[in-house]
This record gives structure tokens, C-alpha cells and sequence, in this order.
């Protein structure tokens, strides 16, 4: 038996809706870094692209498991001495939201082109609203979030 190799013109892409509503952080990012990569397919292949896109809404009614809302830090530095500035979890969710869920999920995603490529395909919004009821997305059920 050979192996089977995907290749660009073989991957068929679904489109998914996800509700951040009330779901655990990183127990939602695991889910959607999964469907980016491909690897609930069978033709999943490490070194192509074969994952779905994501729409994920409610973003800031995401939840964080104990005291992760004040302790957790999100650092960035701008390259100058000194240049280095800290955010909270709490602090970061209510400024932008979107922007903690795509942290979460570019942590499990490979890095390098290829994960590059895999995130551009994960949407995030802050509401209910999404302008992507055009690609019809199917409604992503993640049970015991």
C-alpha cells in the first residue's frame, strides 16, 4: 500500500461557527487549533495546509479557570531599552478580546509559514454579529467547555 499525500487541490474546506460563550480559554483554543490543522481529517498531512476556517463569536464572554484574570500577563516589547510593556489577562480581555483567543490558538498552532498560514484562516469577533453568513458556516458543537 502507498501512502496518501494531500495536496492543495484535493482539501475540500468546511467553514465552522464557534460560540465562545461561557467556554474555558484554552480548552476552546485546543478545539479550534485542531480544525485550523486538519487533524480530525483523514487526510491529514503535516506539512500541507488541510484544515477548516473558523468563525468564532462571543469572544468576550470567554471564560478564564482560577485566578488567571489577574496573574496571567501578556508581555510585549518594542525593542528599545526599557520597551517593555504588561498587561493582565482581565485588562487585555476588556481592551480586546479578539486578540486573546488568537494568542491561545497560535501557541498550539506550528510556527513558521505554514502556522501562519493556518491562523489567517481563524476569524474572531467580539459579538454575536459575523460577516461571514455567506460561506454558511455549520455550527461547531463543543460539548463540556
Amino acid at each position: 500500500m502507498k501512502t496518501q499525500f494531500a495536496k492543495k487541490t484535493d482539501i475540500d474546506r468546511k467553514w465552522y461557527l464557534v460560540d465562545a460563550e461561557d467556554k474555558v480559554l484554552g480548552r476552546l483554543a485546543t478545539k479550534i487549533a485542531t480544525r485550523l490543522r486538519g487533524k480530525d481529517k483523514p487526510q491529514f498531512t503535516p506539512n500541507v495546509d488541510t484544515g477548516d476556517c473558523v468563525v468564532v463569536v462571543n469572544a468576550e464572554k470567554i471564560k478564564l479557570t482560577g485566578k488567571k484574570l489577574t496573574d496571567k500577563v501578556y508581555y510585549s516589547h518594542s525593542g528599545y531599552p526599557g520597551g517593555i510593556k504588561a498587561e493582565t489577562a482581565g485588562s487585555r480581555i476588556k481592551r480586546k478580546p479578539e486578540q486573546v483567543i488568537v494568542d491561545a490558538v497560535w501557541g498550539m498552532l506550528p510556527k513558521g509559514r505554514l502556522g501562519r498560514a493556518m491562523l489567517k484562516k481563524l476569524k474572531v469577533y467580539r459579538g454575536a454579529e459575523h460577516p461571514h453568513a455567506g460561506q454558511k458556516p455549520e455550527i461547531l458543537n463543543l460539548r463540556s467547555l
